[in-house]
């Protein structure tokens, strides 16, 4: 499997890993072309190796006339389309630009839908997202993983003032990734944008084992002496293991309560309740509460955006008197529903897609039963012909 392995020994942003790109093979004629494809036809992209450190390092910059300040969302995805650029490059760069408007969101206390993305939202940063995962494409990758990234340390001057280093915005971007302060008065070495991209397209840490086949180095804008400020990018290949689509990551809020005086069955209530009102799952734990008395943990699965709905509903119509929160990550598998027929009758069957490329199905349970009500036959009998009738459509 071709994978691309990230090397941030000095941070990353879009500007470095395009550079990297070059390095590694991109077409420097496709990456001058794509302003125009993306609407930009007044851009010019400038390529040119130069010196960082004892490296020879690929630079790449924009010169780009006056742009509206910021873009929202929509404008972007607009953009993004117009540009004829594969299905998964597209959902890819969208689940990029949404990370960034998430974090700033949530930094912001504000719907990532209304953020007006100040930095991302610029012309530079754009193509930096759209090059980026688009030239990943071009070079045939079908994996990416990042090793620790040296974040800087100081502060850093944004749309909203004077910021310390990480940006609370990247800080947040960079969760569940290693990280390593410094070196010392490097200042911002990962932006948001180079953040995003780590987010949205590594899988995990480095292969322990992998045989590389090039490798490329993107040149940061800061040149310290002494030191090379690069993102090195090896291409290799890794024996092939099932990966897990990045598009189907998400990040979800994780919410808990433990209740030791609530009847059961008007804590069933609630529960089917939140499952209507679409948390995404609602998960019921026996828990030993203080002094040996039984009790029951729930555990509320939900987006981001229904968190504070849900965390009040809790409070309220449950006997507990805290909730915690977690922000995770989750990867769903891709999945669709199928209509077949059983007996006579129409039934659906789950399809989920599996890393390696296979699937899986499962006829609705719902479904089963009313079968079985219907014919008098086993539920098991119609559960096996639902996957019979499922294996030949």
């Amino acid at each position: 499997m071709r994978t691309a392995i990230l090397d941030p020994f000095s941070g990353i942003a879009g500007d470095m890993m395009l550079g990297a790109l070059l390095g590694v093979g991109l077409d420097p004629a496709w990456l001058r072309a794509l302003p125009a494809r993306l609407g930009l036809r007044e851009v010019t992209v400038e390529i040119r190796e130069v010196l960082r450190g004892e490296l020879v390092c690929w630079k790449v910059d924009f010169n780009i006339p006056p742009q509206p300040h910021g873009r929202h969302i929509a404008q972007i995805r607009e953009l993004v389309a117009s540009s004829g650029a594969p299905d998964r490059v597209r959902q890819l760069a969208d689940a990029t630009f949404m990370a960034i408007a998430t974090a700033e969101g949530e930094i912001h206390g504000m719907p990532a839908e209304d953020v007006h993305l100040h930095e991302v939202g610029a012309v530079d940063a754009i193509l930096d997202v759209v090059g980026s995962i688009w030239g990943l494409e071009l070079l045939g990758v079908n994996d990416v993983r990042c090793g620790a990234l040296r974040t800087g340390d100081g502060t850093v001057r944004a749309a909203h003032g004077l910021l310390p280093v990480p940006a609370p915005a990247t800080l947040k971007l960079l969760e569940g990734f290693l990280v390593r302060p410094g070196p010392e008065g490097a200042g911002e070495l990962v932006t948001p944008t180079g953040a995003a991209l780590v987010r949205v397209l590594a899988s995990g840490a480095p292969p322990a084992e992998y045989v590389p086949m090039r490798s490329g180095y993107g040149a940061g804008s800061k040149d310290f002496p002494g030191r090379a400020n690069a993102l090195r990018v090896i291409l290799a290949d890794v024996a092939t293991v099932p990966r897990l689509d990045p598009a189907n990551r998400e990040r979800i809020v994780v919410l808990t309560c433990d209740v030791d005086d609530m009847s059961p069955e008007y804590l069933a209530a609630v529960v089917e309740q939140l499952r209507s009102d679409d948390a995404l799952d609602v998960v019921l734990l026996a828990a030993v509460m203080k002094k040996g008395r039984a009790g029951t943990r729930v555990e509320v699965m939900c987006r981001p955006a229904d968190a504070d709905r849900f965390e009040a509903y809790l409070l309220i119509e449950t006997t507990t008197i805290g909730v915690r929160r977690s922000d995770l990550d989750r990867v769903a598998l891709a999945r669709t529903m199928r209509e077949v027929r059983v007996l006579g009758h129409q039934l659906n069957v789950k399809v989920v897609t599996l890393p390696d490329g296979g699937s899986r199905v499962k006829p609705e349970y719902d479904d089963v039963r009313r079968i079985a009500l219907a014919t008098g036959r086993r539920h098991a009998d119609i559960y096996q012909l639902a996957l019979q009738a499922a294996e030949r459509t």
